[in-house]
């Protein structure tokens, strides 16, 4: 039989390399939570016979360590030992301790030593301490080891789940794999999959989930000929690309319908340089910049811009957590009839643009716009996020320069463009039983 010890952050990583190292034929003998993650013990080759006629010969260690357990523990409540309160209490040192005065009664000692016998039997409570707190701590160690037991579990069973639905249903294992390799979130995938027919073959697995996957995003059908036409108010975490989407947008008008049909209003007066930005583009269109500084002032400007063919806002960028953010979508609220367009980035994590979806649900937005896909090495988190809040797609960018790196939506040519971004391999079989295994198994 061949023990060894595994170290590893988590369970799941734990049974990676268990599995990997000696094969699914391995025995887990112990787990054990550490410092630096769960400590496994596996063994190949293994032989209960020989494991319990080893713990036979061994048994009479265990009589030993309880004897010294017991012989230890009087030693602990040694300092505190209970007494009678009939029984008078034995001085701390061998010292005899001093005859009372002649001038004492005898009877105030017989009434004393109830007393003094009375201090160390309440002293004698705190030694139940340790045995409260080993008692915590194996409930404490029983209760990780039971989550251990779970997750390895479940690790199992998504890992059957799994190679069961290789086995039964091949092609649609093979399309939820592609699906990972594209970067859609597992929930979106598996929706996908569901819709997919009863009966298809090997074309229609390789193609036919693109096509689902475009008809899955919802594209508002907005042209750049429209160049925002009336009042569109961009809206969107900092640093997305909202101001310089501004200038596309304007450029894009100023070249169809001149200078004087456009205009442009800044409520970004927190980010420091914001509105100079948004001044200097102005400068270089021939458009001129508004401030607004709060609902009233906004609804002054619009006001005053309702000749205008195209009014664009620029607004600060904020977080979900941000306090002022709920001051900012009430201004816009307050402010009138305008177009809302969430503005996302396609190089952002996934759980950073579900939270700024949640945090800017309360506006409603209209539509949303994609920007930097040139620096996006995947774009199944951004559609994902798409589809999963049916969000339309208004505009996509890729790229700084003014106004070339900007078109309309297609969801056809987005959806291609994440195919070919790709270059890795198709994830392995640990992936997917992870993210498909329990859901399969709970099917």
């Amino acid at each position: 039989m061949k023990i060894k010890r595994f170290v590893a952050p988590d369970m799941r990583q734990a049974m990676r390399e268990v599995r990997e190292e000696q094969g699914p034929d391995a025995v887990i003998l112990s787990t054990r939570r550490m410092d630096d993650g769960i400590e496994v013990i596996a063994a190949i080759d293994y032989d209960e016979a020989l494991v319990r006629e080893a713990a036979r010969h061994g048994a009479p260690v265990a009589p030993k360590a309880v004897a010294n357990e017991a012989e230890a523990a009087p030693a602990e409540r040694a300092p505190v030992p209970a007494r009678s309160p009939a029984a008078p209490a034995k001085p701390a040192s061998s010292v005899p301790p001093p005859p009372p005065p002649a001038s004492t009664p005898r009877r105030m000692h017989a009434v004393a030593s109830p007393a003094v016998a009375a201090v160390p039997a309440a002293a004698a409570e705190p030694a139940a301490y340790p045995l409260m707190e080993r008692a915590a701590r194996d409930t404490a160690q029983l209760r990780s080891e039971l989550g251990d037991l779970r997750a390895m579990l479940e690790l199992q069973l998504s890992s059957l789940a799994w190679n069961d639905l290789e086995r039964r249903q091949p092609l649609r294992a093979r399309i939820l794999r592609e699906m990972t390799r594209l970067g859609i979130e597992a929930d979106v995938a598996r929706t996908l999959v569901a819709e997919l027919p009863e009966q298809i073959n090997a074309d229609q697995a390789r193609y036919l989930p693109l096509g689902m996957l475009s008809r899955s995003l919802a594209v508002s059908g907005r042209q750049l000929c429209d160049d925002g036409r009336g009042i569109v108010a961009l809206v969107g975490p900092t640093g997305v690309g909202k101001t310089t989407t501004i200038a596309k947008l304007a450029a894009k008008a100023v070249m169809r319908h001149g200078a004087e049909r456009v205009a442009l209003v800044s409520t970004d007066h927190y980010r420091i340089g914001a509105a100079a930005q948004l001044e200097h583009y102005g400068r270089l269109l021939g458009v001129q910049v508004y401030p607004a500084y709060d609902a009233r002032s906004l609804r002054k400007v619009l006001e005053m811009l309702q000749g205008r063919h195209t009014v664009l806002i620029d607004t600060a960028g904020m977080a979900g957590s941000d306090p002022r953010l709920a001051q900012q979508l009430e201004i816009l609220a307050d402010a009138g009839e305008l177009r809302s367009c969430l503005v996302l980035a396609a190089n952002a994590q996934t759980a950073s643009l579900e939270e700024a979806v949640r945090a800017y649900r309360e506006l409603k937005p209209h539509a949303c716009i994609l920007t930097k896909l040139d620096e996006a090495p995947k774009l199944g988190g951004a559609l994902s996020v798409l589809i999963r809040h049916r969000l339309p797609l208004d505009y996509v960018t890729d790229g700084q320069r003014v106004p070339e790196d900007i078109a309309a939506a297609d969801a056809r040519v987005l959806v291609c463009r994440a195919a070919q971004s790709l270059k890795g391999d198709a994830p392995d079989d640990s992936v997917m039983a992870e993210r498909f295994g329990l859901a399969v198994a709970q099917a």
